[in-house]
């Protein structure tokens, strides 16, 4: 089974798609997740991603597909996955068809964590993030068990840049206006699932579990 987990910046995708990792046993692959690893490997393909996030911008759509493609191709991904963060664009959610259609396979359900964006902003605006392992906590609705640290690893808590409420929406006008194709791409061919994503972590896992198992 694959499965593409989508929501906009604040929805919880990691947080959902490690869960039901866990629970179904299937393959977890961020995106993020993947950019940081070839970036420590320093491979020529993570000097490219590095260039990119050194400028603050998102690699493009050529790049990503490769390091998706490359992790896709790893034989723990073989029975299935979830893909956390990625199709993040139309060319993307294609390119991933194609690639699946080769090896007959193919997108079983995408779920979208649907949720409203003064609910984003909110969560946004108290996010802070561990320097080391990037673990993300919120101050309100996750805090870490000691203030700015993390539980994991007790590496420092951050909070970016970025995460103040002018640049959050502007962050979620740029994703929508990305991804509302990819979700209309879904929805044609009947694999669009919407989550509440204003229920609990816990509510939201289990639906999304409930929806797979039909």
């Amino acid at each position: 089974m694959y499965i593409v987990l989508l929501g906009a910046p604040g929805a919880g995708k990691g947080t959902q798609a490690a869960i039901i990792s866990q629970k179904t046993g299937l393959t977890h692959i961020a995106s993020g997740d993947l950019f940081r690893q070839a970036v420590q490997k320093g491979t020529e393909l993570g000097k490219l991603v590095k260039s990119y996030m050194d400028k603050g911008m998102l690699a493009p759509d050529e790049v990503t597909i490769k390091v998706i493609m490359e992790r896709l191709a790893e034989p723990d991904c073989v029975k299935g996955c979830i893909f956390d963060g990625f199709p993040r664009t139309l060319d993307q959610a294609k390119a991933l068809d194609k690639t699946l259609k080769e090896q007959k396979k193919g997108i079983d359900k995408a779920v979208f964590i649907d949720v409203p964006d003064e609910e984003l902003v909110k969560r946004l605006g108290g996010r802070w993030t561990c320097k080391n392992c990037q673990a993300v906590y919120h101050e309100v609705a996750s805090p870490p068990k000691v203030a700015g640290k993390c539980d994991k690893c007790g590496g420092e808590l951050y909070q970016r840049p970025d995460d103040n409420e002018v640049t959050i929406r502007e962050r979620l006008k740029v994703y929508f206006t990305q991804t509302t194709p990819v979700l209309d791409y879904y929805k044609k061919e009947g694999k669009l699932i919407a989550v509440d994503g204003k229920l609990s972590i816990d509510e939201v896992a289990d639906k999304v579990v409930r929806i797979l198992e039909v």
